[in-house]
């Protein structure tokens, strides 16, 4: 059999095989290797970025990849590594193709649209026997704002629910560099945001990619992968399944260095066939319950909140109330004598307060909030929803957060928010009894102004319990079904649970709320300090 024609270009020899893809891209760096920089067709959907390189044949299979990292730690040089070998790239070729444009060089850097989805067709049966999609999470964990990694999550969970976007996952990369001996709090605070987003089914799809690696088994990177208690394959030493990648692709060969070059690629096919051998016999995962993990997510902390909102005010009519019974005690027989006599107590209302927000390119901040239980339903958070219909905690047209469960169009979506207040008022007989006898004949018996004050307390403290195993009910669910449950947004929420728990006497639930509060510090605290360093330099940058 002749072998393929040749031709030349920039002082190479090329097979012809790479022609086509030449033709579409643009020479970088002549050399050993030349590099090429793709154009790949480039499409926006919704907030997602989507770079396609041929075209999908339905009746070759797809394997889905995500990718998780922080900054610097090989992700690019690892989706171009796929590419080349997905093409079937050899050493010899002295050719390479990068699919991930360098931000150093791009004239169009994204602030925004941070997760971009990579789709390779037309090259099944190169070395591959299906096409590939690879989903990159670019700046996850970078010097940017504390907001910038939320609005990552969020990216992720439009990518997971979109009828464009994608439904099935065959894989989540971890990728850290072979040098690794102890995991960052940054490294750690990714980890944990993007594990935290999934259910527990995908937890056997979760594999480490170990890059800058020189062949060796990577003892430091392991063993801070099984410190962190980071939920992952396992294999039959139940370490973390692992796959090794050198970074060294695109480095100019000489005489002195290209043996060495060479045995750096060899690390790279070799891990590269591991991992898609792995990635063939894998069985995809279904995101239906990793789409319920994230509402979950959104819909409980917003529930939660909420619900410390409820709580809060139903304390504060409590103590009103207690102040009342108080005075009409300590003054009863002024009182009877004198029906203008007033007693002083602080009033509990409602405010709406302006809250820091406002728009920027494809985000709008305020607070989804109730007309007519005049709660709010989706603050902090709800940035991605222009209109109430539209945000997550929004389920079949009616809210989920609110007390009354209302419908959509009874919301709005605000630069305010309602705020729990108090205000010292005097009060006469007259007006404690409009407010406290409304419903004084019960069962046909007429009841005292005390004992009309002492039902209504009851009635109050009713409500906190409730609204308190609600609450607990709702963490509950989310450590049920999450992946991972040790997450910042569930985390802050417990010590208010466990206080009030404490406050009912309710020993089982409190033990059990330290239990989960025990087993989250040790990981939290990594992204707590992540998060203090990042404001830290936050406030120093505004100050300079």
């Amino acid at each position: 059999m002749d072998p393929p024609p040749l031709y030349k270009t920039h002082g190479e020899t090329y097979n012809t095989t790479y022609e086509k893809i030449i033709s579409k891209s643009s020479l970088i760096s002549s050399g050993s290797p030349d590099v090429y920089q793709l154009r790949p067709k480039e499409e926006k959907f919704g907030t997602l970025t989507r770079k396609t390189v041929g075209e999908k044949n339905l009746n070759k299979e797809n394997k889905t990849i995500l990718l998780v990292g922080e900054t610097g730690a090989g992700k690019s040089t690892l989706i171009n590594t796929l590419f080349n070998y997905t093409m079937g790239v050899k050493f010899d070729d002295n050719i390479w193709f990068e699919i991930v444009e360098d931000e150093k060089r791009s004239q169009s850097v994204s602030q925004t649209s941070d997760v971009i989805m990579y789709k390779i067709f037309g090259f099944e049966g190169k070395t591959l026997p299906f096409s590939l999609t690879i989903i990159d999470t670019p700046g996850y964990g970078d010097t940017r704002e504390i907001e910038h990694d939320a609005i990552i999550s969020q990216r992720l969970f439009d990518l997971f629910r979109s009828d464009d976007g994608v439904h099935e996952i065959d894989a989540v990369g971890l990728v850290l560099k072979a040098s690794e001996n102890r995991l960052s709090d940054r490294l750690m605070y990714i980890f944990d945001s993007v594990t935290s987003l999934f259910g527990k089914d995908l937890e056997k799809n979760i594999v480490a990619i170990i890059t800058h690696s020189d062949g060796i088994t990577p003892e430091n990177a392991l063993k801070a992968l099984e410190a962190a208690n980071i939920k992952c394959a396992k294999n039959e030493e139940n370490q973390p399944v692992h796959f090794l990648f050198n970074n060294r692709q695109t480095t100019q060969r000489t005489e002195e260095t290209k043996d060495a070059l060479e045995n750096a690629w060899r690390v790279t096919e070799r891990g590269m066939k591991q991992f898609t051998d792995v990635l063939e016999k894998s069985k995809p995962q279904n995101l239906i319950t990793t789409v319920e993990v994230l509402n979950a997510h959104i819909r409980i902390t917003a529930c939660i909140q909420n619900l410390q909102d409820r709580i809060e005010l139903i304390e504060l009519k409590q103590n009103e109330a207690q102040q009342t019974e108080e005075a009409l005690k300590k003054h009863e027989q002024e009182m009877k004598k004198n029906e203008e006599f007033t007693v002083e107590v602080d009033e509990v209302y409602k405010n709406k307060e302006p809250i820091d927000g406002g728009i920027w390119g494809l985000f709008y901040e305020g607070a989804v909030t109730c007309n007519i239980c005049e709660e709010n339903c989706h603050y902090p958070g709800c940035t991605v929803a222009w209109y109430p219909r539209d945000c997550e905690v929004m389920k079949d047209g009616h809210c989920t957060v609110c007390t009354g469960k209302c419908p959509a169009s009874d919301h709005v979506k605000k630069k305010w928010r309602y705020v729990n207040k108090t205000r010292r008022v005097k009060k006469t007989l007259q007006d404690v009894k409009q407010k406290y006898e409304k419903n004084k004949v019960d069962c046909g018996q007429k009841k005292s102004l005390l004992e009309n004050l002492q039902t209504e307390m009851e009635k109050l403290e009713s409500e906190k319990i409730q609204l308190l195993t609600e609450a607990y009910q709702h963490v509950e669910q989310l450590e049920r079904n999450a992946l991972n449950v040790n997450s910042l947004s569930t985390y802050v929420h417990l010590d208010f649970l466990i206080e009030k728990m404490k406050e009912r006497g309710d020993t089982e639930k409190v033990n059990k709320l330290k239990e989960m509060k025990k087993r989250m510090d040790k990981k939290n605290k990594a992204g707590l300090r992540y998060m203090f360093a990042k404001l830290t330099t936050a406030a120093e940058d505004t100050v300079l």
